[in-house]
């Protein structure tokens, strides 16, 4: 399988997309939700000498969310 990012420059163009879809010869999915944050993440690890880690960021939002359902 092969991904693609395509931006949509004509409405008619995402409504060929959709009938493509449809026939079962692509499948469209929002690309942009873990990459982006991904590239993200990694910019600012390499701006950054004292980065948090990944288990550093899971406990913080672990610990805002439980903070959050405790009300």
């Amino acid at each position: 399988m092969e991904s693609l990012r395509i931006d949509i420059l004509n409405p008619k163009a995402k409504a060929l997309l959709k009938d493509l879809a449809d026939m079962n010869l692509i499948r469209i999915a929002n690309a942009n939700d873990k990459s982006d944050l991904k590239e993200l993440l990694d910019e600012l690890r390499a701006k950054s000498d004292a980065s948090p880690s990944d288990e550093e960021i899971i406990k913080e939002v672990e610990a805002v969310r439980a903070s959050r359902y405790e009300k």
